[in-house]
């Protein structure tokens, strides 16, 4: 795998929580849920208003890893890294936000969903991508049927992912984390309900460390 810090911690903690959050006010609480949880790394995805409001707040909490999520342009590109984004992650391969991100320092993890784009993204230097939607696609046995041509790429599976098959995504060598938004339902963030986030993040790293059976089994 590329050399790279960022790479690392993804590969070290194995978990990226995918954020939508309408909010900049509930960054902080969310981050310190986060982190009180056992897991110091987020997904902002920018699909709201205030989404770089929302990565700017989170990723000026030093003890966080923080990405933007759903990037489709360079602009977004720019902005994101401007604000404090570390990696950058696409829901497709696209050589040109691929290739500004390298400029500017912040790695992208493009989005494939099928050989050739897979292929693609190997020729412009990746060896890190998302693959999306994971479970629209075929879940566990796609995955390691479209890794198995391409023994030196590794993947972050996104999209449908949950509590229950968690622990099978893990299991495929290939995989380096696994991205997913049940730790952060939607409906959690809209109550504000800081503890059960706290608590769901804490079973998931839990089952990463293979210590039992998560609470939350709620879907992506």
């Amino acid at each position: 795998m590329t050399d790279s810090p960022v790479l690392d911690l993804l590969a070290q903690h194995r978990l990226v929580p995918v954020i939508v959050l309408d909010h900049v006010s509930a960054a902080r609480p969310l981050a310190d849920a986060l982190l009180a949880g056992g897991l110091p790394v987020a997904e902002i995805t920018l699909r709201t208003p205030s989404a770089m409001s929302v990565l700017e707040a989170m990723a000026g909490e030093s003890s966080l890893l923080v990405g933007a999520g759903t990037v489709l342009d360079v602009e977004q590109v720019e902005q994101a890294a401007s604000v404090g984004a570390r990696f950058i992650v696409s829901p497709g391969f696209d050589r040109d936000v691929v290739q500004r991100a390298q400029q500017l320092g912040t790695v992208p993890i493009p989005g494939v969903a099928t050989a050739t784009e897979l292929q693609a993204a190997r020729r412009a230097g990746i060896d890190v991508v998302k693959f999306f939607p994971a479970r629209a696609l075929g879940g566990v046995p796609a995955l390691r049927a479209l890794a198995a041509p391409f023994p030196g790429i590794r993947f972050v599976p996104t999209g449908g992912i949950n509590a229950d098959d968690l622990a099978d995504y893990l299991a495929i060598p290939s995989v380096v984390a696994v991205g997913g938004s049940f730790m952060v339902a939607s409906a959690a963030l809209a109550d504000e309900d800081w503890e059960g986030i706290t608590q769901r993040v804490r079973d998931a790293v839990g089952l990463v460390r293979g210590e039992g059976q998560a609470a939350s089994r709620t879907p992506r």
